[in-house]
């Protein structure tokens, strides 16, 4: 019995790489077809050469897109090595980077949700790969992919290893917005602690993030001291240099808002309904971690900061990969179904949009299509919560967080 299944292991798994490698291809091909800019890369490899010429990283406006520098001056340092290629390598590098980065966010995301078939990664990363948060952040060689693997890789990892809290650290120092899953592991030790329960592992590895968090900004600091300076007293409250809010790529609350109230600054309706689905959505991923269900703890806080970040761009939402993953492994077969066809129907481009700024003035209707990956962030931490009122299921078991037995479905 051993010997079949192993043999039929054996088959499963070329076919499973032949057929992502056959969808990479085709996708190369159709993003070359498209002439894609990768504008964003772009701007990475003009922020490292302002870092090695000594020039102002925040006065710079790059592209015929005049995009400034939003990320912390560390980012910066990480990029100077791009300038050392030309920009027709720089492409093809980042582009099989990514493809690389999205087979292993695919594994870490199998693993989160304890499903182990080896061939199955190949699967969903040849399918993955059409869904527009991927398809978009490989048009714009971003860097999302790097940073969820970074996040999830520190998260997969054992309670008490030595490295925890380094890749949310990292990803932190790159871009502010995966800081929020040190908050959550501060606050599930925390509520565990007041509980009588073990809090240790997570403080720890909350303290591991901070700690690692805290030596990049001040290497940074220590390289680029008045760039670092300028960023962290004025740049890094001003969400708007970062674009317009009422942008149909923005799907954060703020731009659903700006869209929904025909206002570039919804302000206090956008500063209620973040603290609010701020709350809401820790608490629930702190309820889902102390019930050892770490998977739906990731996944409602991911959704979350997405949720809660002034601008979350549609390629940011490349999160939808373990979100579906979840639900189709954990019974929701309709509401996985639902996900990919919201990240895959690319419905947010039907609507109009561009410089004349036509968000301004949707109907309900384009409102309603513009807004569907919050929407989508929003039902899943209403199932989250659900969930975590309900009784634990019970399934094999493995190591929880606590070094306690927890269920492979958390």
């Amino acid at each position: 019995m051993t010997v079949l299944a192993s043999s039929g292991t054996r088959r499963r798994v070329p076919a499973a790489l032949g057929a992502c490698l056959l969808s990479f291809t085709a996708f190369w091909i159709a993003q070359r077809a498209a002439h894609v800019s990768m504008i964003d890369l772009m701007v990475y490899r003009a922020e490292g050469a302002t870092v090695r010429a000594g020039g102002d990283l925040y006065a710079l406006r790059m592209t015929t897109a005049h995009l400034p520098t939003t990320y912390p001056p560390f980012a910066a340092l990480l990029f100077t090595p791009l300038t050392l290629l030309d920009t027709g390598l720089l492409r093809t590098l980042a582009t099989a980077a990514n493809l690389a980065l999205l087979v292993a966010f695919v594994r870490l995301s199998l693993r989160l949700v304890g499903h182990a078939r080896v061939e199955a990664a190949w699967w969903i990363a040849a399918g993955a790969v059409w869904c527009e948060p991927v398809w978009t952040t490989l048009r714009y060689g971003q860097v999302n992919l790097l940073l969820a693997v970074l996040v999830l890789w520190d998260l997969s990892r054992r309670p008490g290893d030595r490295w925890a809290g380094a890749g949310v650290g990292l990803a932190a120092a790159v871009k502010l917005t995966p800081a929020l899953f040190a908050v959550f592991l501060l606050a599930a030790g925390a509520v565990a602690r007041l509980r009588g329960g073990s809090a240790g592992p997570r403080l720890r590895h909350a303290r591991g993030a901070g700690t690692v968090f805290a030596g990049a900004t001040l290497l940074a600091a220590a390289v680029l001291p008045g760039d670092s300076w300028r960023f962290w007293t004025g740049m890094v409250v001003r969400a708007n240099r970062v674009g317009h809010a009422e942008e149909t790529a923005n799907q954060a609350l703020r731009g659903v808002l700006a869209r929904l109230l025909h206002t570039p600054a919804p302000g206090a309706a956008w500063a209620a309904a973040a603290a609010l689905v701020a709350v809401l959505g820790l608490a629930a991923a702190v309820s889902a971690e102390l019930r050892g269900r770490h998977a739906w703890a990731v996944a409602a806080c991911a959704v979350t900061a997405l949720l809660i970040s002034p601008v979350s761009w549609s390629h940011h939402w490349v999160w939808c990969v373990p979100l579906g993953l979840l639900l189709w492994t954990h019974g929701h077969r309709a509401g996985a179904a639902v996900t990919a066809l919201v990240f895959c129907s690319y419905t947010l481009w039907w609507v109009p949009h561009g410089p004349e700024r036509p968000e301004l003035h949707q109907g309900a209707v384009e409102s309603a299509l513009s807004s569907l990956y919050a929407v989508a962030g929003l039902l899943f931490l209403a199932l989250a919560g659900l969930r975590c009122r309900s009784p634990e299921r019970t399934g094999p078991r493995r190591s929880g967080r606590d070094g306690q037995a927890a269920t492979v479905r958390p």
